[in-house]
């Protein structure tokens, strides 16, 4: 006899299919020599190699279903069976097998022939190397854990016997055989196409890279000139207008390539040079604005077409490289004239220095509120007066603190006075020279210089205007009309 516990568990499986069938105690008797085989033959498992159908209904079996242990290939889903389906020679009194596959495939695994089963057919729907699409349809299980085992018992250790042995080539090895120096043109990224109203369409001047021209180019409408050229238009009898009209032709179609070549020289000046992103153009100008400055590095940008894009790059850097020379040497000067002699003391100067600003800052503040000032009560003979009114909501403007010049470009052109001037107005040292120059120019040509003059020529706030207009007439440099 089998076990008992085997044959309890059969039982079961038997309950839980809902089998309803009725024996008798004679036909038990009469097979009970088969009842003996079956519980033997309950014990064994079967591993499913395809997909069968019932035999009754011949719908596709799922484990667990039963296989009749008297018929061959008699194989029954759950719902014929609990029915007691006799078709042929099969009857529902016959010995039977439980299939199922919930054990281990693999010793050790961990994992049932079932969801080995499961795992094999996900693979094959959400293709190898998708571990993370894998693990959500299998129950229980991770990536990591999917494609460990897969890897471990399917590619490099294949201990099931029947699957194929993979040669490791190169193909196998790399995807696809390498080959040297190849690049391919789908593996590059696309290159910008933007609609033609749109704003980063004009922020590159309509440049298209997908067609490496632009959408306008410079002169567009060269082509006019000759659009309406004929060539047998002065095809007459005298010979004067022919060579006459035949020069006129020729005349145009070289101003045509004339206008052509400016193009060319402008388009590779463009190219050559990366100013076809203006942000990047403006940006690559900020770069060189404590130094170089801005305005003379827009003068520069003329040289641009004497020279190649990384011999303007070398100059420009060079120019920037002495500018940061200049400033740091006006910083060490700056250092010295306050009594620092070593560089250790330099942060301690530093942090003193900003304390006194913002304390000198404050005091300003202070003083020109009326609130807290105390010169505001004292009367002119000295004697003090509390019965003044003081105006608790008066909203006076913050004067702003003083501009840092110290280091920026032209302050070593500047005066002693004229770096005061330009820290309180805050006015960048070369702007103030620029003014300077343009307000001398026109004193020079009319031998005298108006208030109103200067503030069209400067076109800067009236204030900064009026302080630069009598500092240059108190210094001489201007002339006041008598």
């Amino acid at each position: 006899m089998a076990n008992p516990n085997l044959t309890d568990m059969t039982e079961e499986d038997a309950a839980d299919l809902q089998f309803p069938k009725d024996f008798s105690s004679n036909r038990k008797e009469s097979h009970g020599h088969n009842l003996e085989l079956v519980e033997v033959s309950l014990v064994k498992d079967e591993i499913l190699t395809s997909d069968p159908t019932c035999y009754a209904c011949k719908s596709n079996l799922k484990e667990p279903y039963v296989r009749c242990a008297v018929c061959t290939n008699v194989e029954l889903c759950p719902s014929c069976f609990s029915k007691g389906c006799e078709i042929g020679d099969h009857k529902n009194d016959h010995d039977y097998v439980i299939t199922k596959n919930e054990f281990e495939l693999i010793n050790g695994s961990g994992w049932t022939a079932k969801q080995e089963l499961e795992l094999l057919s996900v693979i094959q729907e959400c293709g190898f190397g998708n571990w993370i699409d894998v693990s959500k349809r299998i129950e229980g299980k991770t990536m990591e854990e999917c494609k460990a085992h897969y890897l471990e018992h399917f590619i490099d250790n294949q201990s099931l016997p029947g699957l194929p042995k993979i040669k490791e080539t190169k193909a196998s090895l790399f995807a696809s055989e390498p080959i040297p120096y190849l690049f391919k043109l789908h593996d590059l990224e696309e290159p910008p196409r933007f609609a033609s109203d749109s704003l980063n369409c004009r922020m590159l001047a309509g440049y298209n890279p997908a067609r490496s021209d632009f959408e306008v180019n410079f002169d567009n409408h060269a082509e006019h000139i000759v659009s309406q050229l004929n060539y047998n238009e002065f095809d007459t009898d005298d010979e004067k207008i022919n060579k006459l009209g035949q020069s006129l032709q020729v005349a145009i179609v070289q101003a045509y390539n004339n206008r052509l070549r400016e193009r060319k020289r402008r388009w590779k000046i463009i190219r050559n040079h990366g100013l076809i992103s203006i942000r990047r153009t403006i940006s690559w100008l900020q770069r060189y604005e404590f130094t170089i400055t801005r305005a003379i590095a827009e003068r520069l940008l003329i040289f641009m077409q004497l020279t190649g894009g990384m011999d303007f790059d070398y100059f420009m850097e060079g120019l920037h490289r002495s500018g940061e020379l200049k400033n740091h040497i006006h910083n060490l000067i700056d250092l010295r004239s306050n009594g620092i002699k070593y560089f250790y003391s330099v942060p301690t100067y530093k942090k003193l220095l900003k304390l006194r600003q913002e304390n000198e800052r404050e005091r300003k503040h202070y003083l020109n509120n009326p609130e807290y000032s105390w010169k505001k009560i004292l009367p002119e003979n000295g004697i003090m007066n509390f019965n003044f009114p003081i105006a608790h909501n008066t909203s006076q403007r913050r004067s702003a603190p003083p501009l840092v010049i110290n280091g920026l470009p032209g302050y070593e052109k500047l005066t002693s006075e004229e770096r005061s001037l330009c820290s309180v107005t805050r006015i960048v040292p070369m702007s103030y020279l620029d003014y300077k120059h343009i307000l001398i120019t026109e004193n020079k040509k009319y031998g005298s210089l108006r208030l109103a003059q200067a503030r069209v020529l400067l076109k800067i706030d009236v204030n900064k205007t009026r302080k630069i207009y009598d500092f240059l007439a108190d210094e001489g440099y201007i002339n006041k009309p008598i």
